[in-house]
């Protein structure tokens, strides 16, 4: 089996309701809104860490080692095109099925547009940076490829914090099962397979006990098995060579 065996998915399977949360479908909120729930939990923790860790990593970096430079701008790029999906998805399909539920919700998703339109925007600064390192290999440009991924992670913390505070609860309480079943469904995002791969190992990191095993439980057979078979262990390799240690878990 190779990695090109893997089919693209979604950015993150949508985390499985554990056993005793398991209903018949129904119209009203369920199981499917706590999984919509687990998964922007888990997918803005992937993101907040990388963002971080990229803006130390580049700070240290050789200014004009391009392989390194490439490793952390590719990683940048990833990480950019997962949260841009993650932002499309909650644009077009959550927020408006929320607020079908709850139209008096819509202050502060009009606050989530507005603030995620600006994060957008830095994701642009931070590939621009990026090229400028990619060509000139300097340190200026190193130290503002850097401050480019520092601002974002500090605007990014601040964004999906408030989110979390002011929105996953309604998409708790809210949000139809069968709404939040066919966005899982029909949202997809342009991942090679080992680029899915690395992102579902990403997610896993950090995740506690019970959302490890409902991110894997949820997976496709094919990719379960590639993950088991090869991809835990290109996990942790591809993680000791973009920052000099293995994962945290």
């Amino acid at each position: 089996m190779t990695a090109t065996a893997v089919r693209p998915t979604g950015v993150l399977p949508p985390p499985r309701a554990a056993a005793d949360d398991a209903s018949p479908p129904s119209p009203r909120p369920g199981p499917s809104a706590s999984r919509a729930v687990a998964y922007q939990r888990v997918l803005h923790q992937l993101v907040r860490r990388e963002l971080r860790l990229l803006a130390d990593l580049s700070a240290w970096a050789p200014a004009d080692d391009q392989e390194r430079i490439g490793a952390l701008t590719r990683h940048a790029e990833l990480i950019s095109r997962v949260l841009l999906h993650h932002h499309t998805v909650e644009r077009e399909s959550v927020w408006p099925a929320l607020l079908r539920a709850v139209p008096s919700a819509r202050p502060v998703v009009e606050d989530w547009t507005r603030r995620c339109a600006r994060i957008d925007h830095m994701l642009r600064d931070v590939a621009t940076a990026a090229r400028q390192w990619q060509v000139a290999g300097t340190t200026p440009a190193r130290t503002a490829f850097a401050t480019a991924c520092r601002v974002l992670a500090d605007a990014v913390e601040d964004q999906t914090a408030d989110e979390e505070r002011s929105l996953l609860p309604l998409v708790a309480a809210h949000l139809a099962a069968e709404d939040w079943a066919a966005i899982a469904a029909s949202s997809r995002c342009r991942l090679s397979g080992p680029e899915q791969l690395l992102v579902l190992g990403l997610a896993l990191e950090d995740s506690c006990a019970a959302d490890r095993a409902r991110l894997l439980e949820g997976l496709p057979w094919s990719v379960r098995t590639a993950w088991r078979v090869y991809g835990a262990r290109r996990y942790r390799a591809a993680v000791v060579r973009l920052r000099g240690a293995p994962p945290a878990a």
